[in-house]
């Protein structure tokens, strides 16, 4: 244990700084170091590590209620594609104008897209009505 004013002498003979690393600790646990070059490397290690970070990246398929069969098709099967690739994705059924009075239709839209990649995907957020928009989030299986 060193009184403060010598370890400041310590760090300033040094050329270096005192910097405190465990405050709580009691004592106070400091260390002499160059603080500029810590947080350069600490900022560094962080980087890296968001560097190789996995990003989930969110596809979006958007429906109506009057979609033709084959344009719902084609959807489902990118939508199988991307779920294979391990992205999530947002299937939206857009309402207009009287169409919000039937949600039921696009709810059961919603279910027969969520049975056809059931054996791809699981749901991760369930079909609810936001505004104008059904939202559902499908998620990749393992």
């Amino acid at each position: 244990m060193v009184p403060i004013q010598e370890a400041l002498g310590i760090a300033q003979n040094a050329g270096l700084d005192l910097v405190e690393v465990a405050p709580n600790a009691r004592p106070p646990v400091v260390r002499v170091m160059d603080y500029g070059k810590f947080i350069y490397e600490k900022t560094r290690r962080e980087r890296e590590a968001r560097k190789h970070q996995k990003q989930i990246e969110i596809k979006t398929i958007k429906l109506s209620p009057k979609i033709a069969d084959f344009h719902r098709d084609l959807n489902v099967k990118k939508a199988r594609g991307w779920l294979e690739d391990g992205k999530k994705v947002k299937v939206v059924v857009r309402f207009r104008g009287r169409e919000i009075t039937y949600p039921e239709i696009g709810l059961e839209m919603m279910r027969g897209v969520a049975t056809e990649l059931e054996d791809v995907s699981s749901i991760e957020q369930r079909p609810n009505l936001e505004g104008w928009s059904m939202v559902m989030m499908l998620a990749p299986l393992g």
